[in-house]
């Protein structure tokens, strides 16, 4: 079973929402070191204030870049290897809100996670790990896994970041690299992400489609739902594996029919 006491951790958009919580939950696990990695400097500089304050003096760590330059990213995982001299942990959370700007939407939700998880995976995990064994967690969603008709591009994006998780998480990938990858798919939940405007859609009509979709809507979930969840998935996961979070219950892995 794999443990997070001792380990270093980065986590992409952990200036706000589940970001924020799974950087709180990793520290009170025992985590040696966090870096926080975010495009909010205001907010991601506060936040880890916050952790310092509450977990010790250097225990976090603060890098403002957009993921979806590589080079802006890859500053973040040298930046942390320098303060830690370690890596063994890697979430990629980071979302952009709205699809109106449905490129930018693609090259963060996704261009993001690939950035991430190939640097970690190829570059960074292998070479600067602690421990036999290293994990990347990327965050996905519910609508990756069955779609969502008001937001197309959002599901599409997180469809891709569980096609990855998957296919670099298969043994091949796991017996040269000794690194896990992980999909976590959180259900509904409360997040700044999810307040969106019909400036933030495709268009009126896809405002229309949400607000239809709102009214059956389960009561969401809190943020520190999935960062305990996450927390158990790590734990236990094994690499390629794919998680539903989902109504404030305990994470339940998904099956699939594996044609390899």
């Amino acid at each position: 079973m794999y443990t997070i006491e001792g380990k270093v951790g980065l986590i992409t958009g952990g200036a706000s929402g589940i970001g924020a919580v799974i950087a709180k939950e990793f520290l009170q696990s025992g985590l040696k070191g966090i870096t926080i990695l975010d495009i909010n400097k205001e907010a991601g500089l506060q936040v880890v204030e916050e952790l310092n304050k509450e977990f010790g003096s250097g225990k976090a760590i603060f890098v403002n870049a957009d993921i979806s330059d590589r080079k802006q990213f890859e500053d973040g995982f040298k930046k942390t290897v320098d303060t830690f001299h370690s890596l063994d942990i890697v979430v990629n959370n980071a979302a952009a809100k709205g699809e109106a700007n449905w490129e930018k939407h693609i090259a963060v939700n996704l261009t993001g996670t690939v950035n991430g998880t190939i640097l970690a995976m190829e570059h960074y995990l292998p070479k600067y790990k602690s421990a036999d064994e290293a994990i990347i967690i990327n965050i996905s969603s519910l609508a990756g896994l069955y779609g969502y008709p008001a937001t197309p591009i959002y599901a599409a994006s997180k469809s891709g970041v569980i096609a990855l998780s998957r296919s670099l998480g298969c043994d091949l990938h796991f017996n040269r690299t000794k690194v896990k990858v992980i999909a976590v798919c959180p259900g509904y939940t409360s997040t700044t992400v999810m307040e969106i405007g019909s400036e933030d859609l495709l268009g009126p009509a896809y405002f229309e489609v949400l607000k239809g979709l709102l009214k059956f809507a389960p009561v969401a979930q809190p943020a520190t739902a999935v960062s305990k969840a996450v927390v158990e998935i790590i734990g236990k996961g094994n690499s390629g594996s794919v998680w539903i979070v989902a109504d404030n219950k305990p994470p339940h892995e998904v099956k699939f029919h594996d044609k390899y």
